[in-house]
């Protein structure tokens, strides 16, 4: 939450200017015709509206006061088709205003969910769930609102109100430039509460990302906080946010309801006006008065509307300003614009321009530091991972194992110096190309809501009924499948939820095997297995990494004592290095390490 209360007091310093619309003229250019019609329709609506009083003045002017039926039919018939005429315009553009809502809310969620796809790891670290989930959901969603019904309603009610001026200055210039006198300080009011909103406005978007996040957090840890017994902190911590949520909406809704309050007082000296010194047009011409009166009348609802449209466009500026910010966003790790060019991105590979992988990685005078950390973690570190080999990599829980392996699967890049892949800088080919040659068992593994069929074929779209059930095997996770009420075909849950952690554990490596990986990655994959299953995957594990490059990040030891080479990282740095025998001739903190887990498995067998 700290990480997302953060980048808030960051948006909170920033304001675009026209209130953020011209950063959504990319999404709003593509339904240029959809809302051309939208607003021609909703200009003939209004024409309706302006044209109805004229009609009422007529009559009243006509049949009333000369007493007289002449004209009555062909009235008639005009008034009838122009409400119809009004009913169908009217309903074209209110069709056309929710298309476009569907579609511009479907786009912006697709260009967020799609840029979160290209950010590095760094930008989902620094940023809770709920933080990004009210981006994706709750900001377009008050967006695609703006540029549809807000839209069209402006339309209607400034038309309406531009019409109704222009007619009242052509029939009654003197009377009208009264009415008009109230819009200087309806400007006025405007520029008082602007700045206000915005602030309000601003600290809700905060707060409402916060409890979002507390929310998500609730559910998802439901089972840590029943064994912790934490319900009721919780329940405090997620009241204490509503509160204050609370607070602020209805100090909020206290500004708009006194900057309403205002601008509606201002309004409607317009039909007081109207009533002061159009009395005397009563006596000539009722039809003219009554027409003053409709007008008049009929402007104080776009005045109330300007009200509240220009409070929403103030708020949903600042929804603006967060889904720009996120869109604006640049990864950590990116292709050039030239590797792009020729190998295509994430969402548009050029796999005909792939070359194959064979799986020689070279560590060429790599030093690196995390985005966010003031110390080196790798210093001019040279290191040749052949094909074939068979790479461990141990240290205690903390001390940065995980650091080679991102680089290797260029999670994160160099400092300074090169990763190569096959002898090229792995920065002069795709994302994309690497990652699609690159198998990871997750120590905390996660499948996708769905069946295990489906999670299965992840790792390989096109894989046969046989090829499943061999990769099930080879990691002892076809007897998992077997019990299964529906075999392949079972759901998992969202998140693998409805399987226990060992088994997830085992359909994700039948997975990351299905995809025949040249480079395999395991993030202590039998950390979450039995010991029996352990053994059955351990001996699997010397089949499966026969043939490809294997990265191994091992807790126990005793799983890692056939690799070619070992690599002992101690606070975030590798401080010794080769076989697993060199390293205990050496005597160092490898040997410490690996005594001491021997010691506390041998104890735990005599006690068993």
């Amino acid at each position: 939450m700290e990480a997302a209360m953060n980048m808030e007091e960051k948006e909170q310093k920033a304001s675009l200017p026209f209130f953020g619309i011209p950063r959504l003229i990319p999404y709003i250019r593509k339904y240029r015709k959809t809302l051309l019609i939208m607003i021609i329709c909703g200009l003939g609506g209004t024409g309706v509206d302006l044209v109805l009083p004229l009609l009422q003045r007529y009559a009243l002017n006509h049949y009333v006061a000369f007493r007289t039926l002449d004209t009555l039919p062909f009235y008639i018939v005009l008034y009838v088709a122009i409400i119809l005429f009004g009913a169908v315009v009217n309903y074209i553009a209110t069709l056309d205003a929710w298309s476009t809502e569907v579609r511009v809310n479907r786009d912006l969620r697709s260009s967020a969910f799609d840029h979160l796809q290209k950010l590095s790891f760094s930008y989902y670290n620094q940023n809770a769930v709920g933080y990004i989930h009210s981006r994706v959901m709750s900001d377009t969603g008050r967006i695609g609102s703006l540029i549809s019904w807000t839209l069209m309603d402006s339309v209607w009610h400034l038309s309406y109100l531009v019409g109704s001026i222009v007619i009242m200055l052509v029939i009654n210039a003197r009377l009208a430039g009264m009415v008009l006198l109230i819009l200087p300080l309806l400007v006025l009011l405007f520029s008082l509460f602007q700045g206000k909103l915005i602030r309000a406005n601003r600290q809700i978007r905060e707060l409402n990302s916060r409890i979002t996040g507390d929310f998500n957090e609730g559910i998802t840890g439901a089972k840590t906080i029943k064994t912790l017994v934490i319900e009721e902190k919780m329940g405090r911590d997620f009241l204490s946010a509503t509160g204050e949520m609370r607070q602020k909406g209805v100090h909020a809704a206290r500004l708009r309801g006194l900057f309403a309050l205002t601008m509606n007082l201002a309004s409607s000296l317009a039909l007081a006006i109207v009533l002061w010194k159009g009395g005397y047009i009563a006596e000539s011409e009722v039809g003219t008065f009554s027409m003053f009166m409709t007008y008049a009348q009929g402007m104080m609802e776009p005045v109330r509307w300007i009200v509240d449209a220009i409070s929403d466009v103030i708020t949903t500026q600042v929804n603006i300003e967060r889904l720009t910010r996120l869109l604006g966003t640049v990864p950590d790790v990116k292709d050039t614009p030239e590797v792009i060019e020729k190998y295509g991105d994430s969402f548009n590979p050029k796999k005909e321009n792939w070359e194959p992988i064979r799986g020689d990685i070279e560590f060429k005078d790599v030093s690196f530091r995390y985005p966010d950390g003031d110390e080196y973690v790798l210093e001019h570190f040279n290191l040749k991972i052949p094909f074939g080999s068979s790479i461990a990599i141990v240290g205690e829980t903390g001390a940065g194992k995980s650091t080679l392996v991102n680089l290797v699967c260029r999670f994160f890049e160099p400092t300074e110096g090169q990763v190569l892949i096959d002898g090229r800088d792995a920065r002069e080919r795709s994302q994309l190309w690497l990652h699609s040659a690159i198998g990871y068992v997750l120590q905390t593994p996660h499948l996708f809501s769905g069946t295990v069929r489906e999670n299965l074929l992840y790792g390989n779209p096109n894989a046969t009924e046989e090829q499943i059930w061999a990769a099930l095997k080879l990691v002892s996770a076809d007897t998992v499948v077997q019990w299964m009420k529906n075999g392949l075909d079972s759901d998992v849950g969202e998140g693998g939820d409805l399987l226990s952690t060992g088994e997830k554990q085992l359909i994700s490596f039948a997975r990351a095997i299905l995809a025949d990986p040249r480079i395999l990655v395991l993030d202590e994959a039998t950390a979450s297995v039995d010991t029996l299953t352990e053994q059955k995957i351990q001996s699997a594990i010397e089949t499966v990494i026969a043939g490809r490059t294997s990265l191994v990040i091992a807790h126990r030891l005793s799983t890692i004592r056939n690799a070619d080479l070992i690599l002992v990282v101690q606070d975030g740095k590798i401080v010794e290095q080769g076989t697993h025998l060199d390293l205990l001739k050496q005597k160092g903190y490898y040997y410490r390490l690996y005594t001491r887990q021997y010691e506390d498995e041998a104890t735990s067998s005599v006690l068993a």
